[in-house]
């Protein structure tokens, strides 16, 4: 079985931790196993699933970062951009992928939604990106 791959902006280390701690133990409660990269950026995210998928060596992704707002317009193309490029590559790559990239205007609302014992959204993301592979599956998709 392929394993699930975890593609990680570590910008904000703690709240990236607290993703993918959810995310490995969604995974790992589904009986599977994860694999890790980090990207420079949640920007970078998508590329990087791009070339992953290439290698055809992943059963499906799950893209976790943090992108908090600030004073400037930045804040909207990060996370405008790095959300189309996942949803590309989902809908014309039939990639199954898990969006865990957090949007959030400060660092508690990033917290409450990271942390496993709150928001949980690293766990939600692999849930998705697990349930896509279901479905990929059913249609004849094999990512396995």
């Amino acid at each position: 079985m392929k394993p699930i791959l975890l593609v990680v902006s570590p910008y904000y280390q703690d709240i990236s931790e607290m993703l993918v701690s959810g995310a490995t133990r969604a995974i790992y409660a589904a009986e599977r196993t994860a694999e890790m990269i980090t990207v420079p950026g949640a920007l970078e995210i998508p590329a990087a699933i791009a070339m992953a998928a290439k290698s055809e060596r992943y059963a499906a992704y799950v893209a976790l970062g943090c992108i908090i707002r600030g004073e400037t317009y930045h804040f909207e193309v990060v996370s405008n951009e790095s959300a189309r490029g996942l949803q590309e590559l989902a809908v014309h790559h039939h990639l199954p992928i898990g969006n865990g990239i957090l949007t959030v205007d400060t660092m508690a609302q990033a917290t409450a939604r990271a942390d496993v014992s709150q928001g949980n959204k690293g766990g939600d993301a692999a849930h998705a990106a697990l349930r896509m592979l279901g479905i990929a599956h059913v249609f004849g998709l094999e990512h396995s």
